[in-house]
């Protein structure tokens, strides 16, 4: 190569950087948006609300869950043998409850052969066949049988309360068990995408501590900044359009509806510019919109109202 050839070359490439410059800053100011900000996404950590070793965890990063997919479970073993315990403690205090129809059976049939006798003796005294005396000692047998029967239905009915109580109480234990055991159970609170994942199976985990993070990628919005200026031109419910980027061919084009506004002003983040100077307050916004797969959290995006 020649000297005079490398000048050649050494002067053109300067002239397709200067002109593919002018071409990307014309399109920039063609495109007249009114604010810009960052696409974000509704982010839920699922965490354990159990203690234990994780038996299984079935999620991996990009994959998708169901709202209550169950996709995991802690060890279970202690509160199963637990709830196993509690049963037989059920049915021991069942065990004790008394048949009031058998225990009382004997003296209720005494109180029907006394009464049946004091009928027989009384027609034997409308005769003169008998003496008052046999019919009044009968008629204190049946009181005395009937006072007998009153307070053996009454100790059974006391037995039997006891013994329900103390099943009652087992079985509220058990439900509390049922409620342990529901919180092994690792799964997924909405529709979503798994972003992180935090622990794997085989580890130990404690309640509380986070296992992964899920995200509905569906639905997103764009959180933007606008100036006090702008503010007015601004309301819940709005249509704009939103822009994100996509690549070398250009921008995509989005319907979005304005879903919040905050009340309070703040000054621009340093990762957004604005028309107006840094330093003046602005008020954030969010403009949800339906999201194809292609708008990824974290990505710069652009509104026009």
């Amino acid at each position: 190569m020649n000297m005079r050839t490398m000048c050649k070359w050494i002067y053109i490439v300067p002239v397709s950087a200067l002109a593919l410059g002018l071409t990307a800053s014309c399109k920039d100011a063609d495109g007249g948006n009114d604010a810009s900000g960052t696409f974000e996404a509704t982010e839920v950590t699922v965490s354990a609300e159990a203690s234990g070793r994780i038996m299984s965890l079935d999620v991996y990063e990009g994959g998708m869950l169901a709202a209550g997919q169950v996709c995991g479970l802690v060890d279970t073993v202690q509160l199963y043998l637990q709830k196993r315990q509690l049963e037989a403690g059920v049915d021991a205090a069942l065990s004790r409850k008394r048949d009031a129809a058998t225990q009382t059976a004997y003296i209720k049939e005494q109180i029907e052969v006394n009464r049946k006798e004091a009928g027989r003796v009384s027609n034997l005294i409308e005769a003169d066949a008998a003496n008052t005396k046999q019919l009044d000692d009968i008629n204190s047998s049946i009181r005395l049988l009937e006072t007998q029967l009153a307070a053996t239905e009454a100790d059974i009915a006391q037995n039997n309360a006891v013994a329900e109580a103390e099943a009652a109480s087992y079985r509220a234990q058990i439900a509390q068990v049922d409620e342990s055991l529901r919180r092994c159970r690792i799964a997924s609170p909405i529709d979503g995408t798994v972003l992180v994942k935090y622990a794997e199976a085989g580890e130990l985990t404690a309640a509380g501590k986070p296992l992964f993070k899920v995200a509905d990628l569906s639905s997103m919005y764009l959180r933007a900044y606008i100036t006090a200026s702008q503010l007015t031109q601004v309301r819940l419910g709005q249509k704009v359009r939103v822009f994100a980027d996509s690549g070398e061919k250009g921008v995509r084009e989005y319907e979005g509806t304005v879903s919040w506004i905050s009340d309070q002003s703040e000054f621009t983040p340093k990762t957004i510019q604005t028309r107006d100077e840094r330093a003046n307050l602005v008020y954030a916004i969010k403009v949800s919109f339906v999201n194809d797969g292609y708008v990824k959290t974290g990505m710069y995006g652009d509104i026009k109202f």
